[in-house]
């Protein structure tokens, strides 16, 4: 059966990617009718469709692709960003990492099941002006979608008879899809070479710009990365104000003394305070397609000034919003790479064990206390 055939869930937003992307606009259709009574399952949705557009685009652009590569990995090898601009990479981990929380700790909520629906239809939109040449004009405003998703817009009358047709649309999704990866296996391609990559890259830069010049913020990726590490440090139980807001444990853009250059300060990405407002950690943030370590030099000023000014060394965190490093060079430790920043309890034992020189071997070890299964979640 050709893939125009499939009839899947109608959608208010995603209705534009239907004529080359059915998968996608069924998907964002299911995404919509859940987010109200099923954010959970909603979010999953949107997880498979960041991955049928990450697959979607390794297939069209011939890019070669790691052994085995879970999504997580495909976002972060190289090729797939040699043509895909940063704002759309952070967006793409967004979906990818809230997925992971709906799969793996069944954590989401209607407010961020929206936020993922904007999210994924600003990717689509993205995807369509860039591969399907399509006008910015032809993608109309997001609406956020009411309770039911577009079968409340259509009023239909009986229950039983949209929940029958919703489970027929759910099978028809899932043959869809298996079709899909099975004629991109089947597709024989060369791969696409350096220069092929480069012109790449400059179209889907142009469509990006189209679409920022309309709508500035929907493709910020500072905003994007910043909501990803206020999701990282809520998940560990950290108080984060909204947008840039501090709270008593998390200070946003917070100045710091004692810096080097003409004014003598600067500020800090994010700095955790204890109770006693001293600081028990400091954050520095960079673009995501720059690699973290670039901000170590900077993490670690900022580490200079706070331990100045309040006679304690905070741990050092840098990130670019999904790759993380964690520095406690106060112990003499290196960096290390982590999956999720320490809670509060976690930065107070570290201190405690600096003043009290407990052995080694009774050091807090993070890998114990979150186990296995949440080092596996982080890395799909």
């Amino acid at each position: 059966m050709h893939l125009d055939s499939y009839h899947t869930m109608k959608s208010l937003n995603f209705e534009f990617l239907r004529p080359k992307w059915p998968e996608l606009a069924g998907l964002g259709g299911f995404a919509e009718a859940y987010a109200h009574h099923d954010p959970v399952g909603a979010i999953l949705k949107l997880r498979v469709y960041c991955e049928q557009i990450v697959d979607w685009i390794h297939h069209d652009q011939r890019l070669p692709k790691p052994f085995q590569a879970n999504l997580n990995d495909l976002l972060n090898n190289q090729p797939f960003r040699d043509v895909v601009p940063e704002v759309v990479l952070s967006k793409l981990h967004a979906i990818r990492m809230e997925g992971n929380r709906a799969a793996h700790g069944n954590k989401g909520d209607t407010t961020t099941a929206l936020r993922s629906l904007r999210e994924a239809y600003n990717v689509g939109r993205w995807v369509f002006v860039n591969y399907a040449k399509g006008s910015v004009d032809d993608c109309s405003a997001f609406v956020e979608p009411p309770q039911g998703g577009v079968e409340s817009v259509q009023q239909r009358r009986e229950k039983r008879a949209i929940l029958e047709r919703v489970a027929a649309q759910e099978a028809q999704m899932q043959k869809l899809l298996a079709d899909l990866e099975q004629q991109r296996m089947r597709a024989d391609q060369a791969e696409a070479t350096a220069e092929e990559r480069k012109a790449a890259l400059e179209a889907a830069l142009q469509a990006a710009s189209k679409l920022q010049a309309i709508d500035p913020l929907a493709y910020n990726e500072e905003e994007t990365r910043k909501y990803l590490i206020d999701q990282m440090l809520a998940d560990e139980g950290w108080d984060v104000g909204k947008g840039m807001s501090n709270t008593a444990q998390v200070l946003k853009e917070a100045p710091v003394k004692y810096q080097v250059g003409a004014s003598g300060s600067g500020k800090a990405d994010y700095v955790l305070d204890d109770d006693n407002g001293k600081p028990l950690g400091v954050v520095e943030a960079k673009k995501t397609a720059v690699d973290p370590q670039i901000g170590r030099k900077q993490a670690e000023q900022y580490a200079d000034g706070l331990e100045r000014e309040h006679a304690q060394r905070p741990v050092i965190f840098y990130t670019n919003g999904y790759d993380l490093w964690i520095w406690n060079d106060k112990a003499g430790e290196p960096p290390r790479k982590i999956y999720g920043f320490y809670s509060k309890d976690s930065l107070q034992h570290i201190h405690y064990q600096r003043t009290a020189k407990k052995p080694d071997g009774l050091r807090h070890s993070r890998w114990q206390s979150l186990g296995q299964d949440n080092y596996f979640c982080s890395q799909h």
